[in-house]
């Protein structure tokens, strides 16, 4: 049988599921990288680091809420909180205690964070901090990199593409994407060269390279940018929405020490609830707060947001923040990672295909098909060059196959480890990836 074969053999629920879904949502999908051929399976419930499918499949998870859930599903106190919180209202309208506490945390844990603003969302971070740079500047254009993703906004739209100047995407007017300007990651003379024309508001990068490190940036580039962006009076963003919390407590400028001066937060910040924010330097966040004189009607950004701060958000996001302040938890998961990573490398090797995996603390990347080099101390890219993905037919036969074996990877391409993940998870992963590899050579998909 081929992997499609056992694939289907094992998710008949899941199929059936699909074909209602299909009738409800474009593809039958409700967020684009759930999206598998010829069905995605559906989960019916979750506890740690695994989840069980509509047909009792147990599933070790490495999507993890696309990265969101770093002390894994169903927490305990985290899910206390929100049990906690939901009977005394889910939404005031109101300012509340609970917000200032979760405010409190970021400030303490994120270097960049003095002064803050939640959202609902990742994406709605990213467009808040563009449009507060832009009116710190006095300047229309964003320079983003090639690849980079933060969000789906117009500011940034066909964000996992080459763009060059002049990045396009159906449905956003030329007027907005003309200001948008796409260069390759790690060139900071195109950057330099680029901003001296004095017309960029703001730089917004992932901080770690494209895709949450898939492409993986020279640790030189972030102190060189930060250099670059003060000496031209541009607002330097961190997107932080996947590695703030993860990279380390304080996220990857706290791991690094290049400070930014705004910095957008979601996934982790809330707990496995919806939640985003913006923060960063006083002086370009206050641009937010209310004034006297005809300061609100000129020169205020406007910032509704119906379920900003909601209690529940607070609630799970501010116990999340408790738990991983210590960096105890990270100690732990980036160990696990570093030992997944090298197993999966081994596995690999044993097959005598060429690809590698690598990462940084306790996410990682594969890349199976095509000659690269292995990572440096058994996880880091070890090359300034960023490593080649793998073709769409490999990658999603990766992600069949591991799902056949009962591991679930992001996108098929990666993943994230939790606080919550165990030593066995590793190994199955690891000899899960050996059955799949062999699966995928019999396939002739390697």
């Amino acid at each position: 049988m081929t992997i499609v074969d056992d694939y289907i053999r094992l998710h008949p629920a899941s199929a059936k599921l699909y074909e209602e879904s299909a009738r409800v949502f474009p593809s039958g999908v409700t967020h684009d990288i759930r999206y598998v051929t010829p069905f995605p399976i559906f989960v019916e419930r979750a506890s740690g680091s695994r989840k069980w499918d509509a047909d009792g499949n147990e599933i070790i998870d490495y999507v993890m809420g696309h990265g969101a859930l770093f002390m894994g599903h169903a927490h305990p106190t985290i899910t206390q909180a929100i049990v906690e919180q939901a009977p005394l209202g889910t939404h005031y309208g109101s300012n509340h205690r609970g917000e200032i506490e979760w405010g409190s945390l970021v400030k303490d844990l994120v270097p960049s964070a003095e002064e803050i603003r939640f959202t609902s969302s990742g994406t709605e971070a990213t467009l808040m901090a563009l449009r507060l740079a832009r009116a710190y500047a006095g300047r229309d254009k964003v320079l983003k990199f090639d690849h980079h993703f933060h969000g789906w906004h117009d500011y940034v739209a066909g964000g996992r593409a080459p763009e060059a100047e002049g990045p396009t995407s159906p449905g956003v007017p030329a007027a907005t994407t003309s200001n948008t300007v796409s260069v390759p990651q790690g060139d900071i003379q195109a950057v330099e060269e680029r901003l001296e024309q004095g017309d960029v508001a703001a730089v917004i990068l992932e901080p770690t390279g494209a895709s949450w490190g898939k492409l993986p940036l020279p640790r030189q580039f972030l102190a060189d940018l930060r250099v670059a962006c003060t000496h031209n009076n541009t607002v330097l963003i961190f997107d932080e929405v996947v590695t703030g919390f993860r990279v380390s407590p304080g996220g990857t400028q706290a791991r690094f020490g290049v400070i930014p001066d705004l910095t957008t937060l979601a996934k982790i910040l809330a707990g496995g609830m919806p939640g985003g924010a913006v923060c960063g330097k006083k002086e370009v966040v206050s641009l937010i707060e209310f004034r006297d004189g005809d300061w609100n009607a000129r020169n205020r950004i406007q910032h509704p947001g119906t379920f900003n701060a909601n209690p529940v958000s607070a609630a799970a996001g501010s116990e999340m923040l408790r738990l991983v302040r210590s960096g105890e938890h990270h100690t732990y998961a980036d160990g696990l990672n570093a030992r997944l990573v090298k197993g999966m490398n081994r596995a690999i090797g044993d097959a005598g295909i060429p690809g590698a995996v690598y990462g940084l603390a306790s996410y990682f990347h594969i890349t199976l098909g095509k000659e690269v080099p292995q990572p440096t101390g058994g996880v880091e890219w070890p090359v300034s060059t960023p490593p080649p993905g793998m073709t769409a037919p490999v990658q999603a036969g990766l992600k069949r196959a591991m799902l056949n074996h009962g591991i679930d990877l992001m996108g098929g391409a990666g993943g994230f480890v939790s606080g919550v993940h165990t030593a066995d998870d590793i190994d199955q992963t690891i000899a899960g990836l050996g059955s799949a590899i062999r699966a995928m050579q019999t396939d002739e998909v390697l």
